[in-house]
């Protein structure tokens, strides 16, 4: 017999996967969204800036329009992607009201299209304004997730004040989100050949092809970003080295796992050479069991930024190797075979 999921990890699509499809405008955004209702998940996170156009203060007329074509094909929304614009100008910070009326809209948007959280990047809210949130994610029972993701780690400086932070709450309405580009074994094949063809020296490819995890890696990496001979062309690929692509191990996890409620399977490309792809959500999937976890877990696609093939496709065989590596490595995590 197959391993089987727990019944309390819900899988998701994120409508992120479907960005060029929205973008390309050739089907409106709700008709792209209601779709993956159709033919992949039933339970889709948002990202509202693709959605509304007039985010970030959601009509209600956008709002209950999707919220309504969702209910007729079964569907529901898990998360919503907030925005926490902190600046009106280059030099003026809002205050922490202005920071406030600014997300106010989009958190009643969130609950008015059924959805059980928004989103937010780790720290950027900060201590005070989650404290000024918490009567009203309380009133509208949403949760709060603040995400961490790729190069970020729990224990790096910059993460580990706001996680601290978040624990202090003890609300069980402001919650962690783990993105897995966390656990990143070795690097998208795709996403190497797209750096072989812009011009990247053999010398650092070999280095990233083989050695990714290795800190004299990311060494290498930053010297040329410093040294300006970064091929043009894949500049901001290339970012994607210091900034989207992680090199942690899911154990590195197990410390916050009480605080997080939910899960980006961020996935670039199916090329599972090596386990690349599979091995983090087996050794994932372990460790949720361990520990219990109840939450989402949202299939996540970034590979679009350098890939032109259908996402729906992906994102369907995306949530089976998922749901399949997950399953392998939750009863192991139970000394049970299979």
């Amino acid at each position: 017999m197959a391993p089987e999921i727990p019944s309390d990890w819900t899988f998701c699509a994120s409508s992120f996967n479907w960005t060029p499809d929205i973008i390309a405008a050739r089907r409106s955004a709700q008709d792209i969204v209601t779709g993956i209702a159709d033919s992949v998940v039933k339970t889709v996170e948002l990202e509202p800036g693709l959605m509304w156009r007039s985010f970030p203060a959601p009509q209600n007329d956008e709002v209950d329009g999707l919220r309504d074509a969702l209910a007729a094909k079964g569907a529901s929304v898990s998360i919503v992607g907030a925005s926490l614009d902190d600046f009106t100008s280059p030099t003026d910070r809002r205050s922490l009201q202005e920071r406030l009326d600014f997300l106010v809209p989009q958190i009643h948007a969130a609950y008015r299209v059924g959805a059980r959280g928004v989103r937010l990047p780790i720290g950027q809210a900060g201590a005070e304004l989650l404290t000024r949130l918490q009567p009203l994610l309380h009133e509208l029972d949403l949760v709060l997730y603040e995400e961490i993701q790729g190069q970020q780690a729990p224990g790096s400086p910059a993460v580990q004040p706001a996680l601290e932070a978040i624990a202090a709450l003890g609300d069980d309405h402001v919650r962690v989100l783990v993105d897995i580009s966390m656990l990143m074994p070795a690097l998208p094949v795709t996403y190497l050949e797209e750096l072989r063809q812009g011009g990247v020296s053999t010398d650092l490819l070999a280095r990233l092809e083989n050695d990714w995890r290795n800190p004299a890696t990311f060494d290498a990496v930053t010297a040329l970003l410093r040294s300006g001979n970064v091929p043009p062309r894949i500049h901001t690929l290339f970012m994607n080295l210091l900034i989207r692509f992680g090199r942690s191990d899911a154990a590195d996890l197990q410390g916050i796992l009480p605080l997080v409620g939910a899960f980006h399977l961020k996935f670039w490309d199916l090329d599972d050479d090596g386990g690349r792809v599979s091995q983090p959500l087996r050794d994932l999937g372990g460790l949720l069991r361990r520990n219990g976890f109840s939450g989402t877990l949202t299939s996540e696609w970034g590979g679009h930024e350098w890939l032109q093939v259908d996402p729906t496709d992906m994102t369907r065989r995306h949530l089976a190797l998922a749901e399949a590596a997950l399953a392998q490595g939750a009863p192991a995590a139970l000394g049970v075979g299979g």
